[in-house]
């Protein structure tokens, strides 16, 4: 967090004071920072103190921005007032049920299993060039990294082969969403095509040392040879168009399909298995790095197969303790 600028409204300090916390507790909170200092350049130009009035008044300006946008500055506001009520009683609150209402939650794209196959064929068909010699090598990697592992598009890009234990057969995720790392072991299927792909690599003569990225291209615009997180999406939709593959709306899938996809086929493999998966969520939303399992549970809900499974599950457990009644309820 960048805490370069001076808070000098009537809330000033409490709002310093409120982000020097944040910034203890290990938070960057950029999106925080910037919300909070707007909204005190606007008490400070008003000489207002944060009321009912004043808050309406700065929702206002927000206008110009999308629903979604400006809900998520409403909620730091109202954050930072409840942290200022843990002093102030009386202060003024938000009441949340006057916030934009949340946009439609988008339907994630499970992949298939017929679809992985046909995703892997269309990978053979790419062309490779002067800024991407490995072009195929490159995507057949991410592609099993993607499935395999949840990773989402941003730690994908941002590998580096040093990252790669040979010995461990993991991945070292740094400094990812929320600023966690975290380890994680890699299925028999990742290790040995990334180990394949690193070998392919040497036959090249291409870039190996441990700080050089994990998928590497030879474009001038991208930094020392990554990815961009554009270019990943925009050649994974590629890859969708060629393979046919598109949404229950007609459109390409997302990147971030493929982490929708590890999370469930996860879940219906322990259905499947009969294990005890609350038991296992907590080792899912740590491999994923999640917060917290309620985080991990945001991909597994409404999911048709899953439902189906847990209801087949309940049945064949409990349907001995229920029993059948007569219209008037007697046995």
């Amino acid at each position: 967090m960048n805490k370069t600028y001076c808070f000098s409204s009537i809330i000033g300090v409490k709002l310093d004071q409120y982000l020097t916390l944040k910034h203890a507790l290990g938070r960057q909170y950029e999106l925080g920072y910037r919300t909070l200092k707007n909204l005190d350049l606007f008490l400070h130009s008003t000489k207002k103190d944060l009321t009912s009035k004043s808050f309406a008044d700065w929702c206002d300006t927000q206008k110009h921005l999308a629903t979604g946008v400006r809900r998520n500055r409403m909620f730091i506001v109202r954050n930072f007032c409840l942290y200022r009520q843990r002093t102030i009683p009386g202060c003024f609150v938000p009441d949340q049920l006057q916030f934009p209402a949340h946009h439609q939650t988008i339907q994630p794209h499970i992949f298939t299993k017929n679809e992985i196959t046909r995703l892997f064929s269309a990978i053979k068909t790419l062309k490779s060039g002067s800024n991407s010699p490995i072009r195929q090598e490159n995507f057949n990697l991410a592609l099993v990294l993607l499935y395999t592992t949840g990773l989402r598009r941003g730690e994908l890009c941002r590998l580096t082969v040093g990252d790669y234990n040979k010995k461990e057969h993991a991945l070292l995720i740094s400094e990812s969403k929320f600023h966690k790392s975290r380890i994680i072991p890699l299925s028999s299927d990742g290790w040995n095509t990334l180990e394949a792909y690193l070998k392919k690599r040497n036959i090249y003569k291409l870039p190996t040392s441990i700080d050089s990225p994990l998928l590497w291209n030879n474009s001038g615009k991208n930094r020392a040879g990554f990815y961009t997180g554009v270019g990943v999406g925009e050649n994974f939709n590629s890859i969708f168009l060629t393979a046919n593959i598109n949404t229950t709306k007609g459109i390409t899938p997302r990147v971030h399909d493929f982490r929708h996809t590890f999370a469930v086929h996860a879940l219906l493999r322990w259905y499947n298995n009969g294990d005890d998966v609350q038991a296992k969520l907590p080792l899912l939303s740590t491999y994923m790095g999640h917060v917290s399992v309620v985080s991990t549970q945001y991909y597994l809900k409404f999911i048709e197969d899953i439902v189906g499974i847990a209801s087949k599950r309940f049945e064949k457990t409990y349907s001995k303790l229920i029993v059948k009644s007569n219209k008037r309820g007697k046995i």
